[in-house]
């Protein structure tokens, strides 16, 4: 009898899943949530109540060293289980779904969750690429895709997005996020988690986001992953954290702590960044995650002896669930009867949980997500695989067009496509590519030989990603030799970027340079393609490659996205999202950098410069070239200082200057002349993407506000101070035009 009761409790509390996301429910609907929770709460044990604290991973792909744990279908039995990753697939989800909702004593069902970073099955471009779109809308629609067939396939949780700001190219996860920008970033965080989540997360097309590593973890030191942070907190308050509080406001679901320590606390274990700033300040409703293994590893950092004293650390800190650790499952009850922590912190952390549960509908129909003829019907959808075609070509950046060799002629007679890129298929999808498979992707040279013929397409691999082997050189320029174009496909393997994929060398690998400077000597039209996940050094190279595209790790449709630009048929619109270093010396560079008291200049000798390399870089952070020209005229300020809380209105002039359409995106900096802390010399603080036809010339306008103006100042209180500013709009960080104004 006491069993019917409990299912019969459990029924009523989740006849109605919540359509409302995380931090943004109205009151009434709060209020709901809460007292289902509740009710939930009041049935469970104390094992129980620990069991949902802890994630496990499933046999599929592993994202770091896996823990030694009791059998897991018992442990889901016995209750000791929240939540699990790496569990894929409908048919297998529901399996294991069933023994939770079925054997366990409460029935409390698993949320399952993946690493869906850019695509499930349907592969988009890398984040970093998909950011050099500067285009919020195309990311979100990507995500929400992302998101559609994930949800198909069984899961209710992405590990994504990854907000944090990373100005170091050589750290591999770079390719993770949105690059250096915290406004640019703060955008497209808000983008990725309205895709993954929608309107309602108990819409079986979207799942929870995950605000991601909270925080500091793009800052390693020397660029390696997993190493240590020291950023004051002035830095933190303005350049790390804004995406942070963005993805808060924007209702994010859950944030996962990071593996570094900040300022010599580890993040899973920083009490002042996760329950003073995150849950407490910003008043975040939802749930934090450790990232894997992150609780007991604070014992390698130092500052635990045991996973007693890394447990303690991490729940007195905020760490709700544990992912892989088994840490709060085996040490939770010791620290609740040595009082390091008391039951209502336990009730706190079981309840923000459930009420993602309740969210999710899971109560209603644990089963909802894991339909297999749904999942058929979703996955690799024509539109879908548009979209992905769409969102690459959106994400290309030229670098380069010298002699205006792009848009290749239609009519070519012949194209030499020589190196390891061209027909590499699962480096077209790389790294943290979910589901994704090979016999999906379209190549660049098989895209080639369906546009022109495979007649016409002399191919020649050339070299490898990252080997000394220049065996293949004489067949690469013997093909080039009887082409009308040379295009070299070059760059990094998919797998060189991502987690633990950190370089010291960021040039282009093997001898992948040294042939290219081979092709260049024939003198020929040629065109460098370049696949990377991260900005990399192409000083040794740039002034002999006449047209350079960048193309990032564009997945499954690769080689009809890099087509459609190829011959024209798409405008190349994108801009850097971060900067390309002229020298690795110059690392970290980014183009909102402090002055000094004797800024840099290449005549003086003392200033803060180098002697052998300039201070600017190769390309700057806003960067891209089109197929036409853009001149930007009148920059005009509709007041002089903005007084009071009046909005200051910017309007510039745009003109399309060449032959064709093309879509230009227009940049506003803001410089603070002086503050009680230095400011830097640029930020941005707006954007807009604008399409021209030739000839045709549009104003665009931009509202400048106090909040655009405000600052951490030397007390470390947000908000503005008076005084002069200068506005610069332009095509890119460095090439614009400026006006002053004050605020009074």
């Amino acid at each position: 009898m006491k069993k019917i009761i409990l299912l019969a409790a459990l029924g009523i509390l989740g006849l109605a899943a919540c359509k409302t996301t995380v931090n943004k429910a109205p009151e009434n609907v709060e209020k709901n949530l809460m007292k289902r929770a509740d009710s939930v709460l009041a049935l469970m044990s104390l094992d129980e109540k620990i069991g949902q604290l802890n994630q496990f991973s499933g046999d599929g792909e592993l994202t770091g060293p896996v823990a030694l744990r009791p059998d897991l279908l018992q442990s889901i039995r016995d209750g000791k289980v929240g939540s699990m990753l790496n569990i894929n697939g409908a048919e297998y989800t529901r399996k294991i779904q069933k023994i939770a909702v079925e054997e366990s004593r409460l029935k409390i069902p698993l949320i399952f969750g993946y690493d869906v970073i850019h695509g499930y099955k349907t592969i988009f471009p890398i984040p970093l690429g998909e950011s050099a779109s500067w285009d919020p809308e195309a990311v979100e629609k990507a995500a929400h895709i992302a998101a559609t067939e994930a949800a198909s396939a069984g899961q209710h949780w992405t590990f994504a997005p990854m907000v944090d700001i990373a100005r170091d190219p050589r750290w591999g996860r770079i390719m993770e996020g949105s690059g250096e920008d915290p406004y640019l970033g703060s955008q497209l965080a808000v983008a990725r988690i309205k895709g993954f989540q929608g309107t309602s997360l108990s819409d079986k097309t979207t799942i929870l986001a995950c605000a991601k590593h909270y925080a500091g973890y793009g800052n390693a030191q020397a660029g390696r992953d997993y190493y240590t942070t020291d950023i004051s907190e002035n830095s933190l308050r303005e350049v790390y954290l804004p995406p942070f509080k963005a993805a808060a406001e924007a209702g994010v679901a859950t944030f996962m702590s990071a593996f570094n320590d900040l300022n010599g606390i580890p993040a899973t274990g920083n009490k002042d960044l996760i329950h003073d700033i995150l849950k407490t300040e910003w008043a975040y409703k939802g749930m934090v995650v450790s990232d894997w293994g992150s609780i007991s590893e604070m014992i390698a950092h130092g500052i635990a002896t045991n996973k007693y004293e890394a447990g303690d650390l991490a729940f007195n800190a905020g760490v709700d669930m544990d992912m892989e650790g088994t840490v709060y499952l085996t040490e939770m009850k010791n620290l609740l009867k040595d009082d390091k922590i008391t039951t209502a912190q336990i009730d706190e952390s079981v309840r923000r949980i459930l009420r993602l549960k309740f969210m999710l509908g899971l109560f209603d129909d644990p089963y909802r997500y894991s339909n297999p003829d749904y999942e058929k019907q979703t996955l690799l959808k024509p539109g879908f695989i548009d979209a992905a075609r769409d969102a690459a070509r959106k994400s290309f950046v030229l670098l380069k067009n010298d002699n205006q060799y792009l848009p290749l002629n239609p009519s070519v007679k012949s194209i030499a496509l020589i190196g390891p890129a061209s027909d590499a298929a699962a480096d077209m999808i790389g790294n943290w590519s979910g589901r994704g498979e090979v016999k999906d992707v379209i190549t660049l040279k098989s895209a080639l030989e369906t546009r022109l013929g495979a007649g016409k397409v002399l191919y020649a691999r050339g070299a490898g990603f990252n080997d000394g082997d220049k065996a293949g050189f004489a067949e690469a320029i013997a093909a080039a030799r009887r082409a009308e174009v040379i295009i070299a496909a070059c760059g990094e393997a998919g797998m060189m970027s991502g987690e633990s994929m950190s370089r010291a060398d960021i040039s282009i690998p093997g001898v992948q340079e040294d042939l290219i400077m081979e092709l260049a000597k024939l003198g020929k039209p040629m065109i460098l393609v370049l696949f990377n996940g991260r900005p990399l050094i192409l000083t040794k190279i740039i002034g002999s490659v006449p047209a350079v595209l960048e193309a990032w790790i564009p997945g499954t449709m690769a080689g009809p996205a890099l087509c459609d630009i190829l011959f024209g048929e798409y405008n190349p619109s994108g801009k850097l999202p971060v900067t390309f270093p002229y020298a690795l010396g110059q690392i970290p560079i980014f183009y909102n950098h402090k002055n000094s008291g004797r800024p840099g200049s290449q005549d003086k000798k003392f200033t803060s410069r180098y002697l052998d390399v300039p201070n600017d870089p190769l390309f700057p952070f806003g960067f891209g070239l089109s197929y036409t020209q853009f001149a930007y005229n009148n920059l005009n300020l509709n007041e002089s200082s903005i007084i009071d809380d009046k909005p200051l209105e910017v309007r510039v002039d745009v003109k399309n200057t060449g032959t064709v359409a093309g879509t230009e995106t227009v940049q506003l900096y803001i410089r603070d002349l002086v503050g009680s802390v230095t400011r830097p010399v640029k930020e941005l603080k707006g954007f807009k993407k604008v399409l021209l036809k030739a000839g045709e010339v549009q104003t665009i306008s931009f509202t400048v506000t106090k909040e655009d103006l405000s600052f951490y100042n030397s007390r470390n209180v947000w908000g503005t101070e008076p005084g002069k500013f200068t506005i610069f709009v332009g095509t890119n960080s460095q090439n614009t035009i400026e006006a002053g104004f004050e605020l009074k």
